[in-house]
């Protein structure tokens, strides 16, 4: 299984947890079960996504909110849409991955998973928190 897949099957597993608003071991035992996933290598990738995420919510809500439109609240980004920023943040920012590729893939996901705008929502969001970033 290569990255990409591995970062389909994490949003997977990101989304699940926004719509159940819970975390723990046996979840995490159940959606490698109900996906067939058998690769270390992918297991461990969605292990340390997921736990990271947790780890930072706080750090990455943050950057989410402070690259919102003024009007905007977190609370209005829909479920899938927040997974996908949830992710993308947390492997650029934490894992130090390189930005352009994570938010490439990230939006090929908005565009297959969200509505129709939620690729250049996404996008928009991610430019302004690498740009920050890097100032």
């Amino acid at each position: 299984m290569n990255r990409s897949e591995a970062r389909e099957l994490g949003f997977k597993f990101l989304y699940q947890i926004e719509v159940q608003k819970e975390l723990n071991e046996e979840q995490i035992e159940l959606f490698f079960d109900n996906y067939e996933i058998t690769d270390n290598n992918a297991m461990e990738y969605i292990k340390d996504l997921v736990n990271g995420i947790e780890d930072k919510k706080q750090e990455i809500s943050d950057a989410i909110s402070n690259n919102l439109k003024s009007d905007w609240k977190i609370e209005r980004i829909s479920k899938i849409n927040l997974s996908l920023l949830k992710l993308a943040i947390y492997e650029i920012k934490y894992k130090q991955l390189p930005y352009k590729v994570v938010i490439n893939e990230v939006v090929e996901l908005a565009k297959k998973y969200g509505e129709d705008t939620s690729h250049s929502f996404i996008n928009g969001i991610l430019a302004s928190v690498v740009k920050n970033m890097e100032d």
